[in-house]
């Protein structure tokens, strides 16, 4: 019982006696208490979510912790237990004397309820400690950094602390006993907690259970929270534990644990640094037996990424743990402790705003948008990312929506931002993201940058990080197949040429324009301006003089020195940081539909430098010079590049930005040189106030969005792998009904379960089987680049590496007993081409008079299915992404859930609004219709759509093709020996131009056939003695 102390006596003897125990828990940074008043961020009463990037040590005065909003407190029970009580909660009765109640609290701060288990011994330290903390603070004594201050400080006046209640009462019945002590404590707590100089002080916010973390709003609601003992050691990966088992292997640190409602993590104390962040997954689970936590209250919580052991005081306060953990995650992250469809982490979600993106150059304005209204958070994860690729072309405003411009613009304004890229093998690949990264770290101390993974150390050399991600504030997230890096700007005129220069019309628009650069600094070196006296044209004169390629003597007209180029037009060097302009008002930029900056007339340079590329011609090289041509532009047509994006908001966004939280977290974990506080863990938000959007990105459809991904051990630290792309394709072709449309970078399937394991070539093959079984129409579209990425001189057969990619997909398509011609052959002998259509996309143009071709680079990973269901991502059809344990990869399948009126084999249709937009634009873009409006593609199956449109102008195309270019691959090209005599004979282009002209003008669209035929003579597999035949065979699958 606490003694009632005497009012008379001094508050100095009051902590005299109660000295020796005070003093081993007083820490003089206490004693810093400034004017009596505490501070917090009040916007609409919450603290801001970047608060979790400026922790401080627990009994710093600088933390920031509470609300503005009181703290209320009520005892809701009282429980009793006896300290000999056994850890079996025996029942057996005990001296009502003996016991020792607890007390179950329930606090409310804002919009935050929590609870807490405390002894009556808890109250009588905590006031203890109050009453010290009230004197000493008027002692002036000097403290940790604070001498001078307390020099300088007026007298403070004594504050009452209330004084705690003795137990009255003891000749009442034990019920009325427990309620009036109950009502004491309840008050008492009430008061003091009403009191600044109360919140302050770090012993209140241990007995409230409450830290810097616990009432910031995007990280949901508040659970259970408090000092712990952890163990080391318990990660599911190989090397970051200690080798042995026993006592003497294991280290103990105390730590500050807090529970969110999809996650739980510890905190340092003393720097209030986050140390371990631990995601709810479906293996989530609570162990109390000490066989399974080999502890004494111990407390073991296990994950797919770790195996967590805890020690508490007592069984009690171990089980009380155990049931409050469980209990808040079943409440609140119940979705993610499940396994959900296709075996994702992640849940469908409703009603979640999305957009498709067909080419980069809608997708990269949009990312551009994006970045410019991050608050807080970007996340950016590539295969290859280019610091320097303009997102906004053609580059009227300067380096303004340069990427690392618009990066280190954010970085300055506050907002933290977050890289992570594939650590290449440097031999094999070339895209040199050490470069990358330096590039990046140098812009700004707030962008951190990761490479992954260590090769030698994590003996992963033959798999890549291969998605491709871009995350604002955890509410906008864009996925798909398009990197932020060289070559993959494009639109749907899919151009061959870039020389010339750009004029803007409109007298406005150009006045706007030239406020807009006139404002900039003048060392960012603007874009030079012109007005003619005559017509009032603007005239903005981009990069468009070509810089001198190394070796080549002549100079072409209007060509000059990049350095020069550099000066007069603004684009600074790429190893320099450019200087950035002010913020100008949105309303005065000049912007249309067709371009984002303006209506523009004449020959217009879109891609500069190392961004004009041809890869199957010459592979890039010297990336550190990015504005160098690395290939004659006046000679070699660049390769045209399509492909397909998405963007996802509210949950579907949170569940991106929470893969790439893992991500982050694992690589933090496994990388020594990342363990640093600059690079802290991240949180995810919760999905409670996802729906609280500050942006979104325009034109939106909502739709029924879950998240997928390829992830394993080695990419994301998990115990099991992941591969619920695949799932979901196999499941969206077993289940279509009409068509299935696939755009993919590679199409290498049908599982022999020997070399190739995914099954979605098999799904299309027993799909259509079905369908012909039962007399009904079904089609398959695939479309698939004519020639693999690969440098190699296809006029000589091309590289082993052209060759190895080509063997896997017509073992695929045709060639081969497995492949899916030959399975359907069997079934319904040449009706097969009824059901399934493989093409590839080519282009032609005029470069400086003479007229040249090019394969279209199709890029895509994406799936249509009947105009309702879109699966679109970064992963192609191979075992190297759809196997999970392979590649990593992210994707999302959206659902429709609104409708419109459509076609299906000639009668009406509901069709989803998000799936048929999207299919029309790539039919109508691939077929011409854009330029034609006679060519319908509204009916997907019909068999006037089938065959006298697609059938018929693909092949159409390809004969024109081969007539005017006798271009590479060909069917009539079958062997080697074959290739010699096929470009022996010239084409039209070179024997009769003006005939060519007068054939190309029949081309409709992109479309061509694929050339099933091609080299189906010949061994494909890299020969012996080749550095190709050096790497397992699973590198080309």
């Amino acid at each position: 019982m606490l003694r009632q102390s005497d009012p008379t006596s001094s508050t100095l003897h009051l902590v005299a006696s109660d000295m020796t125990s005070i003093m081993e828990h007083l820490d003089t940074k206490d004693l810093d208490v400034g004017d009596g008043e505490y501070d917090t961020t009040s916007a609409g009463d919450r603290l801001p979510f970047t608060a979790i990037y400026k922790l401080v040590g627990f009994k710093e005065s600088d933390a920031m912790v509470f609300l503005s909003s009181p703290i209320t407190a009520k005892i809701l029970e009282v429980e009793r237990y006896t300290s000999n009580q056994d850890r079996f909660n025996s029942t057996t009765q005990r001296s009502v004397n003996k016991a020792m109640p607890a007390y179950k609290i329930e606090l409310k701060h804002g919009e935050f309820t929590w609870q807490v288990k405390k002894k009556e011994k808890h109250f009588v330290e905590l006031h203890r400690d109050l009453r010290a903390y009230n004197a000493l603070r008027r002692l002036h004594l000097p403290s940790r950094g604070n001498s001078v201050r307390r020099r300088t400080l007026p007298k403070i006046e004594k504050v009452q602390i209330p004084e705690l209640p003795r137990e009255e009462g003891k000749d009442r019945s034990g019920g009325d006993r427990v309620s009036s002590r109950k009502k004491q404590l309840e008050d008492y707590l009430n008061n003091l907690l009403k009191m600044p100089i109360v919140q302050e002080l770090h012993a209140t916010m241990e007995f409230i259970d409450v830290s810097q973390l616990s009432f910031i709003h995007d990280l949901g609601p508040k659970g259970l929270e408090g000092m712990v003992l952890k163990r080391s050691g318990g990660h599911r990966i190989p090397g970051l534990n200690c080798c042995g088992h026993s006592k003497i292997c294991y280290r103990w640190s105390k730590r500050w644990l807090v529970v969110k409602d999809s996650f739980l993590m510890y905190m340092k104390p003393d720097s209030g640094a986050i140390s371990f962040v631990m995601l709810f997954d479906k293996e989530f689970s609570v162990q109390l037996d000490s066989k399974e936590t080999e502890t004494k209250h111990g407390l073991r919580i296990n994950s797919l990424s770790r195996s967590l052991v805890l020690k508490c005081a007592s069984y009690r306060h171990a089980r009380w743990w155990g049931q409050s953990i469980e209990m808040f995650s079943q409440k609140y992250g119940s979705a993610f402790l499940k396994d959900h469809r296709f075996g994702s982490f992640a849940r469908q979600e409703e009603n979640i705003l999305a957009k498709w993106y067909v080419n980069g150059k809608t997708y990269m304005e949009d990312v551009a948008d994006a970045l410019e209204e991050a608050k807080e958070e970007i996340f950016i994860t590539d295969w290859w990312l280019s610091p320097e690729i303009f997102l906004k072309r053609p580059v009227v405003e300067g380096n303004r929506w340069r990427l690392d411009c618009i990066l280190k613009r954010k970085a300055q304004q506050g907002v933290r931002i977050f890289v992570m890229l594939y650590k290449e093998v440097e031999l094999a690949l070339g895209i040199n993201s050490g470069y990358s990264k330096r590039t990046l770290l140098r812009l700004h101390p707030n962008i951190k940058v990761m490479r992954h993974p260590d090769h030698v150390s994590s003996a992963v050399y033959l798999w890549a990080h291969h998605e491709k991600i871009v995350v604002i504030d955890q509410s906008v997230a864009f996925v798909g197949g398009i990197d932020l890096a060289y070559g993959r700007w494009d639109d749907r005129e899919h151009r061959l040429t870039d020389i010339g220069s750009v004029t803007l019309s409109h007298m406005d628009e150009a006045a706007s324009a030239a406020a807009t650069c006139s404002a900039a600094a003048p060392s960012s070196g603007r874009a030079s301006v012109s007005q003619s006296k005559g017509n009032g044209v603007f005239s903005v004169t981009d990069s468009g003089d070509q810089p001198k390629l190394k070796g080549q003597g002549r100079m072409r007209r209007t060509r000059m020195s990049i350095k020069k180029h550099l000066q007069k037009h603004g684009l600074a060097r790429a190893d320099s940081d450019s200087d950035l302009e002010e913020e100008e008002d949105r309303s005065r930029s000049v912007r249309s539909l067709h371009t984002g900056v303006g209506d523009l007339f004449g020959d217009t340079r879109f891609w500069h430098g190392k961004d004009y590329c041809n890869f199957v011609h010459k592979d890039w090289i010297q990336l550190d010079k990015p504005f160098d041509d690395f290939i004659d532009r006046h000679k070699t047509p660049r390769m045209p590049w399509h492909d397909i994006a998405s963007v996802v908001h509210g949950k579907a966004a949170r569940d991106v930005a929470r893969h790439f939280i893992q991500r982050w977290n694992f690589n933090k974990l496994v990388k020594p040189k990342y363990r640093a506080l600059s690079y802290p863990y991240l949180l995810p938000k919760s999905h409670l106030t996802a729906g609280e959007l500050r942006y979104q990105v325009p034109n939106c459809i909502p739709a029924k969005v879950q998240v997928l991904r390829s992830a394993s051990d080695w990419s994301a630290g998990i115990k099991y792998h992941e591969e619920s792309i695949h799932n979901a394709y196999v499941h969206a072709i077993e289940n279509s009904q009409h068509f299935i449309y696939i755009e993919n970078q590679f199409f290498i399937s049908c599982a022999e379960n020997k070399l190739v394991y995914n099954k979605i070539g098999d799904a299309i093959a027993e799909r259509i089987k079905k369908a012909y079984r039962e007399g009904k129409k079904y089609r398959v579209y695939v479309v698939t680049p004519l020639l693999p990425g690969f440098e190699g001189d296809i006029n000589t057969g091309g590289g082993s590496a052209i060759q190895a990619v080509m063997h896997f997909n017509y073992r695929t398509m045709n060639k081969g007993e497995r492949s899916i011609i030959s399975q359907l052959k069997n079934e319904m002998g040449d009706q097969w081409i009824n059901y399934i259509s493989f093409t590839g996309l080519r282009t032609h143009a005029d470069l400086e008079g003479t007229l040249v071709t090019e394969l279209i680079y199709v890029h895509s990973k994406m799936l249509i299915a009947d105009d309702n269901t879109v699966i679109i991502g970064s992963a192609n059809i191979n075992d190297r992404s759809m196997m999970g344990k392979r590649d990593s990869e992210v994707a999302v399948i959206v659902e429709d859930s609104e409708t419109v009126d459509a076609v299906m084999d000639g009668q009406p249709y509901q069709a989803g609004k998000f799936a048929l937009q999207l299919r029309l634009e790539c039919f109508r873009m691939i077929l011409g219709a854009n330029t034609d409006p006679s060519v319908d593609v509204s009916d997907p199956i019909s068999d006037q759509f089938y065959k006298e449109t697609w059938m018929a102008t693909c092949a159409r195309n390809a004969s024109i093709y081969q007539k005017v270019f006798r271009c590479l691959p060909s069917s009539d090209v079958r062997n080697i020996s074959e290739l010699e005599g096929f470009l022996a004979k010239p084409g039209l282009a070179k024997e009769d131009p003006a005939r060519a002209q007068e054939e190309l003008k029949k081309i409709r669209g992109f479309l061509v056939q694929f050339p099933l035929q091609f080299m189906s003579e010949q061994n494909l597999l890299p020969p012996i003695g080749c550095k190709e035949a050096m790497v397992p065979m699973e590198v080309w699958t």
